[in-house]
């Protein structure tokens, strides 16, 4: 019903969405594509796309780039296989879905050009540990993209109220979360020798999600999942978690 992707909407202008099925299917391809134009997608690379999920970045490159190697990364086989039998190789590209931990990638060294990870960073174990292994991987000036909810600083002043809540409900509705700020990322950048973070905030253009996750049931379903995405729309609209799109290269 939405397509291949399991994450936000973008919308060029979200005065004009739909909140329809169809319309939110569109704006999840849109999200996917900003994501991986952030990291210079180009034909005839390789990329990796961790925590692949049912295979809808890795099948948006699939249809809009020639001779790519893609590569999904995945730690739920059950996932895995649903994009196996629905994304398949178009033309001269190859595709290939590999079940394993973002921390612990099964990849030799200097394999892949771009590294991406949409939507997903915040159910990794280590941040840091998922970026040193980005970086092992990835060619010399190699690129990684990614997205997040990103707390701002001001969060810290409603962190007993905030933070933990959504921690609790979070943990029952979309797994084992965690928080990063801006400031921490460029702080793990300098770590690990990435070259500073290039942020968009595309924040506003991803609200009518939160529409979506209200009109239709398989995101409502609970009232675990009615609180978390109405505390999540909540803190989003205060300003106080941003969506940012975060790119940078190998040293």
């Amino acid at each position: 019903m939405f397509g291949n992707h399991v994450h936000w909407g973008y919308w060029e202008n979200p005065n004009w969405a739909k909140n329809t099925a169809e319309d939110f299917a569109i704006a999840t391809e849109k999200l996917s594509q900003k994501v991986y134009q952030a990291a210079d997608i180009k034909d005839g690379i390789s990329i990796l796309d961790v925590g692949c999920g049912f295979g809808g970045t890795a099948a948006s490159i699939n249809n809009n780039y020639s001779e790519v190697k893609i590569t999904g990364l995945n730690i739920d086989e059950r996932q895995l296989n649903v994009a196996r039998k629905q994304v398949q190789a178009c033309g001269d590209n190859s595709i290939e879905f590999v079940q394993g931990d973002a921390t612990k990638m099964p990849f030799p060294d200097n394999f892949f050009d771009v590294v991406l990870a949409v939507e997903c960073i915040f159910h990794f174990p280590s941040r840091s540990a998922f970026f040193q292994e980005a970086k092992r991987v990835l060619k010399p000036g190699g690129k990684i993209a990614l997205s997040d909810f990103v707390p701002t600083a001001t969060i810290n002043f409603f962190e007993p109220v905030v933070r933990l809540f959504i921690k609790d409900l979070g943990a029952e509705t979309y797994g084992n979360v965690n928080f990063f700020t801006i400031a921490n990322y460029q702080d793990l950048a300098i770590k690990i020798g990435l070259n500073s973070f290039l942020i968009e905030d595309i924040t506003f253009n991803t609200l009518p999600t939160y529409k979506i996750l209200k009109e239709f049931p398989v995101f409502s379903d609970s009232p675990a999942n009615q609180k978390t995405n109405n505390i999540f729309e909540w803190v989003t609209r205060l300003g106080l978690l941003r969506y940012l799109i975060l790119s940078a290269s190998i040293e």
